[in-house]
């Protein structure tokens, strides 16, 4: 190993050890009682960050597409701990619900500390087969509702000095065969709101914004998609969220779940032939 070699390894283990150590600690009280947004919220990740912030004992309101199992993840929620728990059914396909799901917030709740943006419309795992309205679509839902909630919610988080949470994936940060279209939403997501944080920290705004770069989830959905296909492993939805929501509450810049989503970001950009081969066989084809 070259004196150069060693030396930058050094670097980055202290610069690590710096940032463990000097990182914010959670503090679990300053969420009881937080007014709080959670989309996507009838399965998965979404469902798991509902029933953590209720643990805290927050003021929840939920949003996704199916009523009755919003019904039932509002009652769970109450029965956890919440100090409230509402919801309210919205399709993010349409272009007045974004709003629609903000102004019920915003008036229910009295304002916001906390908006986590966490919902995605399905997509195939697939080759790409040309369709380029899904793409447009999926956009419409995974990226462009995201930018309108956040534009709406930005006044009254500025006031209770609020934070954004957004739940992307390590497939915005680094591509992958099979999610063309969801790859592209997510890389979207990270390039606004990436640039948003920077315009917020200039104007010395009182809003963080939180990015989650998340691999892959044990959720049903995500499960159905790749079984036989990959035997990249999955990591349990409840350990997911629990990261999101202290990750926002520490009003952390950025944060990777598992632990090794960093670790093959930067391998990405190292070694990119023997990451790219790596991945190109990590999943199975079958013309």
């Amino acid at each position: 190993m070259g004196h150069f070699t060693k030396i930058l390894l050094a670097s980055i283990c202290v610069g690590l050890v710096a940032v463990r150590w000097t990182a914010p600690t959670f503090d679990a009280e300053s969420l009881s009682g937080a007014r709080v947004l959670v989309t996507g919220a009838s399965t998965g990740i979404g469902e798991q960050i509902a029933y953590h912030y209720a643990r805290f004992g927050a003021r929840i309101v939920i949003t996704a597409r199916r009523e009755k199992v919003l019904q039932q993840v509002a009652e769970k929620c109450m029965s956890l701990g919440a100090q409230e728990a509402l919801y309210v059914a919205a399709d993010m396909g349409n272009e007045l619900d974004p709003d629609k799901v903000v102004d019920f917030a915003l008036e229910k709740l009295g304002g916001l500390d906390y908006m986590v943006l966490n919902h995605i419309g399905p997509s195939p795992f697939s080759m790409w087969n040309g369709d380029v309205e899904h793409v447009r679509w999926l956009m419409k839902v995974n990226f462009f509702s995201y930018i309108q909630m956040a534009w709406k919610s930005l006044e009254s988080l500025e006031r209770s000095k609020g934070s954004l949470v957004i739940v992307s994936s390590l497939l915005g940060k680094m591509t992958s065969p099979f999610v063309a279209p969801y790859t592209s939403t997510k890389s979207a997501l990270n390039g606004f709101f990436g640039s948003l944080h920077h315009e917020l920290s200039m104007k010395k705004s009182n809003v963080s914004i939180t990015l989650c770069t998340l691999g892959l989830i044990d959720t049903e959905a995500a499960m159905e998609k790749v079984r036989e296909i990959t035997s990249v492993p999955a990591y349990p939805a409840s350990e997911a969220a629990l990261n999101i929501v202290t990750a926002g509450a520490m009003r952390q810049a950025e944060v990777f779940y598992p632990w090794t989503t960093y670790v093959v970001t930067i391998s990405k950009d190292w070694f990119p032939s023997l990451t790219d081969y790596i991945i190109q066989n990590t999943y199975k084809y079958n013309p």
